[in-house]
């Protein structure tokens, strides 16, 4: 009795929490992605309708949209991996007694707002902002160049800059558990260093690399705060499409059918990924 009280203390909390902040948000916005319009108020009842999916269908910018935001977030996720992984191998191979104040250290931005994070690289980027006053004080440049800021490249830049920390902690888990004495034994056989790299330690390592590419992946698709902030205009990303159907145009059904599309899309996605990728066929390699 005391073990299965136990078990219903520890699952009832996050159950509960999963179901009120995740399942409740997204049957909410399922069905309003069914409505027609929002004349009548919140709680109207309304007859279901496929009208907000054939608008976003028909409008292909809606889509071109999605695909670009998806190609941005593939993008961030891949460099944001490749440059979190030296970052990982190195705290769990090479720090030694120092991996935890390295650690720290990595996980110092962690601390400050993700706002403030991303208003730095606005001052870094901006045409009066650190980069061109450097380029100016050298003379490389006679007056402030613009092609750094208010684009998606300034947002990829930016987002690749956030992510690398949360991309490095799955990485550094799945090293950790990499089994030295397999590494020896490959030492003691005579497996030069990037042999034992390639033949060891990244096959274990695939799971931690596959963490971390969706880690990053998955929510940098509707991404809206960075692109709002740094890409402009110019740089728009799919979520702020949605952010503005709900907050600006008050056009909440087509809005959750946005989301909506996006969600499953992203999900069909990782799901393909899944069936290409079999991590497990390639750490038996």
């Amino acid at each position: 009795m005391d073990r299965r009280r136990t078990f219903w203390a520890l699952v009832l909390p996050p159950g509960l929490w999963l179901v009120v902040f995740l399942l409740v948000p997204l049957t909410l916005m399922a069905a309003f992605s069914s409505r027609g319009d929002m004349r009548g108020g919140i709680l109207r009842a309304w007859t279901p309708t496929a009208e907000q999916y054939q608008v976003l269908l028909e409008t292909g910018s809606y889509v071109r949209l999605l695909v670009v935001s998806a190609g941005m977030a593939l993008l961030v996720a891949v460099i944001a991996t490749l440059l979190a992984y030296p970052i990982a191998y190195f705290l769990a191979f090479r720090a030694g007694r120092r991996a935890p104040t390295y650690l720290l250290l990595l996980l110092i931005p962690f601390w400050t707002s993700y706002l403030l994070r991303v208003m730095a690289w606005k001052l870094i980027l901006g045409s009066g902002g650190a980069l061109n006053s450097l380029m100016l004080g050298l003379g490389l440049i006679a007056e402030p160049l613009r092609f750094f800021f208010y684009n998606r490249g300034a947002v990829v830049l930016t987002l690749i800059y956030v992510w690398i920390p949360f991309a490095a902690l799955p990485m550094y888990a799945a090293l950790l558990r990499v089994d030295s004495s397999i590494l020896e034994a490959a030492f003691d056989l005579g497996a030069p260093p990037v042999r034992r790299f390639l033949r060891i330690v990244l096959p274990l390592s695939l799971p931690g690399v596959v963490a971390a590419f969706f880690m990053v992946f998955i929510p940098t698709v509707g991404e809206y705060v960075t692109p709002l902030l740094i890409g402009g205009s110019s740089g728009s990303m799919y979520g702020n499409i949605i952010q503005d159907f709900f907050t600006k145009a008050a056009n909440w059904p087509l809005g959750s059918a946005l989301a909506m599309v996006m969600l499953v899309a992203t999900l069909l996605a990782v799901a393909l990924a899944a069936i290409l990728v079999d991590v497990r066929r390639l750490v038996d390699i």
